[in-house]
């Protein structure tokens, strides 16, 4: 289905302005943003928070680290092949060898997941190996593949990964892992894909495959548990809204507005939210946990704006 050609435009609010801030992220409640920032606009580096209606912003965290999405924990590569993460809560704090690599939170953040890969050579070939570990565990190596990584979790057992099995293979797999007793499920076998996003609980998995065949293009849904996909008729960005809605950007060529349209997943259909009466810059906007609001910086004037989803 095409883009509707009228679009109401949804009344928002900069909550940030002067430019500031890109990258913003939404707390676990919903009802705030933390951004990044120090001097000259702050008085020190840190992470900061104002709320989704805009107002005062202050210093939520003095220290700069990757924080979990539930904000349970920080955690701090080194230089070399330590990471420290650090329980908020207490400030218990255990290493893993990571060598600076992003790590993937299960949903109840007591377990996690990372890769180390090779350091040369044509990156569809090199090794990319998987490890998994418990909060304060040892890690422990569940896979390698070649050209891949790390997803998500579908569960607190199950990964969904990406790769090849072999490094001269032409097409990758997207696959679940079970960590616990090795099963593995192939969902879809492609050159590549992008934009990999899992539903809130797990159960599906947007993806969009490009430069394959007319018969594997395009953004699809599927379900993690197996079956075959459903392509959609769209193309854009896409953020899950819940777990049975998805909010897509279609990509636009002509410099107009952003449009919001939004897939149900039980109805199989589209319908249109509105315009944002603007641009988003650089694909960053996200929505809110709760899926009531949405986050943008604006194309225009740089600031991050928030409005409420109908």
């Amino acid at each position: 289905m095409g883009t509707s050609a009228v679009a109401a435009t949804l009344p928002s609010r900069a909550v940030l302005s002067g430019g500031c801030c890109p990258g913003t992220v939404w707390t676990p409640d919903s009802k705030a943003l933390l951004f990044l920032d120090g001097p000259p606009a702050r008085p020190s580096t840190g992470i900061y928070e104002v709320a989704a209606t805009g107002g005062q912003v202050t210093r939520r965290f003095s220290s700069v680290a990757y924080f979990s999405p539930k904000l349970r924990w920080a955690v701090r590569p080194g230089t070399g092949e330590t990471t420290v993460l650090e329980r908020l809560a207490d400030g218990k704090r255990f290493t893993l060898p990571t060598y600076g690599a992003d790590v993937t939170w299960n949903d109840a953040e007591t377990g996690l997941a990372y890769t180390r890969s090779d350091t040369s050579g044509n990156y569809d070939r090199r090794a990319t190996r998987v490890y998994v570990a418990d909060a304060f565990g040892a890690p422990r190596n569940v896979a390698t593949l070649y050209g891949g990584g790390v997803s998500g979790w579908v569960d607190d057992d199950t990964l969904l990964l990406s790769g090849k099995s072999a490094p001269g293979n032409r097409d990758r797999d997207l696959f679940t892992l079970n960590i616990r007793n090795g099963a593995k499920k192939t969902l879809r076998t492609a050159l590549g894909f992008r934009g990999i996003s899992l539903s809130p609980d797990g159960a599906r998995v947007l993806y969009t495959v490009s430069f394959d065949s007319a018969a594997r293009n395009g953004l699809w849904l599927q379900r993690t548990a197996g079956g075959p996909p459903t392509e959609i008729n769209d193309f854009g960005a896409y953020r899950w809204r819940d777990a049975g809605r998805f909010v897509l950007i279609p990509l636009k060529l002509d410099g107009g507005a952003h449009v919001l349209r939004q897939y149900t997943v039980s109805l199989n259909g589209w319908n249109t939210l509105g315009d944002l009466g603007g641009r988003v810059r650089q694909g960053d906007w996200n929505i809110s946990p709760d899926g009531r609001r949405l986050s943008y910086l604006s194309a225009e004037s740089g600031n991050v704006r928030v409005l409420t989803l109908p």
